[in-house]
């Protein structure tokens, strides 16, 4: 008897231990935020496609990993703002950019030389993201090539032969241009145009140990004085991009010409060649017309490819204090730079050209006439800074206008990379409290939710549902000014659509943005579920899905018959499945939300709505 008296309270006291465990741990129960934000690996993407194909993918290759995406802004002026207001996240990516920008942040960023990541990548393209003292903090995915896009029809219709080198290049322009066509021209009304034409046209030189040591010192993170041209290779490449001037007839009214014009003319036989990516072959030969890929070609008989990385990425230096994360966020960041990850970054049937050794080099027809390019590693990473995009744009535009020299055009080039920084903008929103941006299973995303509150009241509206990459995350306490308050809302084509329902059409719509439908976005983890205001709603996730279980509306249950006005914040294509039913017909669509976003703020008494507890994640 004793025997088992004893057994039974060590059982007893077994299952009190186990208890208190389970009470101390969580099990069985919601975690904690601070676990929650513990295990969540924020990853800021810089525009909206990427959050469609690829984040999805590397979400399902790590399974255990809870990763937060994010549609941040393609503009590291955001994240410097994020890092001075203390919201930097784990893993941040930007299209535009240059050391000489990033240089704010590069003590805040981890030195990924040592890593396998970093060793992939070919040394050539390597130097260009060390910085002065042999740190590396940013790394290059797979490349957009820029080059020249030829319709090739054209060249065998008139006997003229395709461009090897630069005097052949300017012959086929001459001979294009007495038969009345063009022979190149480009969308020079933009400032990236104008800014690769003068790089693309010296990649020679600017890629000589000259050039890269001007580059470096512009570049160098270290350095507290600005840095203009120098007077070695400068000056050749503004004398090379006079010549073209010369040789393609470039004139003032090119200046005017978009991307839709130029490939109007190239559609109508205008137009021989212009300045473009492989992208457009692709785009011209999937319509019939048979079109191929040439490089630059240098005036000094070298070929070159024009590159800009898709984007760029970064860890936060914050990841070294916890291990355990900072090896969670290296496994993501692998997965973010593997072959088929990058394969779900380029466009269908477009060539992969990474800077790293791990990826295979995967040519299509349409970039086989540079293969030879590509295998020499002959391919330029373009200087991308804020300046040389603005910079770029008014002194080439004068340059086809005809009003500088090249030696005018370099002395203004230099001058206003030289020039003191225009005064700071004023702060048109100031906020004293900030909120988290991690989705919480109990709550949901309280910055998403602040955001998604506050534009209810906006666009006066009963019930408010937004897509999960509406909003930036950025609710701080900090000062914003009219440009960083407008980076609040994600940079791409977010517009809202509005229409009276009933409760019964309601459900469907949030069913829609809860659980996916054909032809639209599909959540795939915790964090792309909907941000809802005016509602709460109950969500079961299962087997990688989610299933809408309820809805809410002043603490009541959504009743099938009561009307409400509801506003829905998407991009046209998330929507296109609810536009598909004519007979409940959408309204709105015209303004971006963004820049109704930014009317309100830049008025001056803006005040943000608190958030609430718009979802029980089960």
């Amino acid at each position: 008897m004793k025997t088992k008296k004893r057994k039974r309270g060590l059982s007893f006291l077994l299952a009190v231990l186990v208890t208190a465990a389970c009470l101390l741990t969580g099990c069985g129960t919601q975690k904690s935020e601070a676990q929650e934000d513990a295990e969540t690996i924020q990853v800021y993407l810089w525009n909206t496609t990427l959050y469609e194909k690829y984040a999805p993918y590397i979400q399902s290759q790590l399974p255990d990993v809870n990763i937060e995406f994010i549609v941040g802004n393609n503009d590291l002026d955001f994240y410097k703002f994020l890092n001075e207001n203390g919201g930097l996240p784990d893993i941040i990516t930007c299209c535009r950019f240059s050391l000489h920008d990033a240089a704010p942040l590069k003590d805040s960023l981890m030195n990924l030389a040592t890593t396998n990541e970093a060793g992939a990548v070919y040394n050539t393209y390597l130097n260009s993201f060390k910085n002065e003292d042999g740190s590396v903090n940013w790394l290059p995915v797979c490349a957009d090539a820029h080059g020249f896009v030829v319709n090739r029809s054209l060249f065998e219709k008139y006997g003229i032969p395709l461009p090897t080198d630069y005097d052949s290049f300017v012959s086929a322009c001459q001979a294009f241009e007495k038969r009345g066509i063009r022979g190149f021209d480009a969308d020079y009304f933009y400032d990236y145009t104008c800014m690769e034409t003068l790089q693309g046209l010296s990649v020679s030189e600017l890629s000589s140990a000259e050039g890269r040591k001007w580059r470096t010192a512009y570049s160098d993170p270290a350095s507290t004085e600005k840095v203009g041209l120098d007077d070695t290779v400068w000056p050749t490449a503004f004398k090379n991009l006079e010549q073209f001037i010369h040789d393609t007839g470039l004139n003032a009214a090119d200046l005017t010409l978009i991307y839709e014009d130029i490939m109007d003319r190239m559609r109508s036989g205008e137009l021989a060649m212009f300045f473009g990516s492989s992208a457009n072959v692709k785009i011209l030969q999937d319509e019939g017309i048979d079109t191929t890929f040439l490089p630059f070609f240098g005036q000094d008989g070298q070929q070159w490819l024009m590159t800009t990385p898709y984007f760029q990425v970064a860890l936060s230096r914050n990841l070294e204090q916890d291990s355990n994360r900072r090896d969670k966020a290296m496994q993501v960041l692998r997965v973010m730079l593997s072959e088929d990850a990058q394969n779900r970054i380029v466009y269908d049937g477009q060539d992969i050209l990474s800077y790293s050794q791990n990826v295979s080099l995967r040519l299509t027809d349409y970039l086989e006439d540079v293969r030879p390019v590509v295998e020499q590693n002959h391919m330029y990473i373009r200087i991308a800074s804020n300046d040389f995009f603005s910079v770029s744009k008014d002194v080439v535009s004068r340059m086809i206008a005809g009003e500088y020299t090249a030696e005018q055009a370099y002395q203004a080039f230099n001058a206003q990379l030289l020039a003191d920084e225009p005064a700071a903008d004023t702060a048109v929103l100031t906020l004293d409290k900030g909120y988290s941006n991690v989705f919480h299973a109990d709550s949901g995303n309280a910055s998403f939710s602040v955001m998604a509150n506050t534009l209810r009241g906006v666009y006066d509206t009963d019930v408010l549902i937004a897509a999960a990459n509406s909003f930036t995350g950025s609710v701080l306490a900090a000062d914003y000014t009219e440009n960083m308050a407008a980076s609040m809302i994600m940079p791409n084509d977010l517009r809202a659509y509005q229409r009276t329902m009933n409760g019964a059409e309601l459900t469907e719509t949030v069913r829609a943005f809860v659980e996916g439908c054909e032809g639209g976005f599909t959540p795939f983890n915790r964090g792309s579920l909907p941000v809802v205001s005016g509602i709460a709603i109950e969500v079961k996730e299962e087997n990688g899905g989610f299933t809408l279980t309820g809805i809410t509306r002043d603490g009541k249950p959504l009743r099938e018959d009561e009307t409400v006005t509801v506003t829905c914040l998407a991009t046209v294509g998330s929507m296109a499945p609810l536009f598909a039913d004519e007979s409940r017909a959408f309204e709105g669509g015209d303004t971006r939300v963004r820049d109704t976003w930014s009317a309100y703020v830049s008025e001056g008494n803006a005040v943000l709505a608190e958030p609430e507890n718009y979802i029980t994640l089960r």
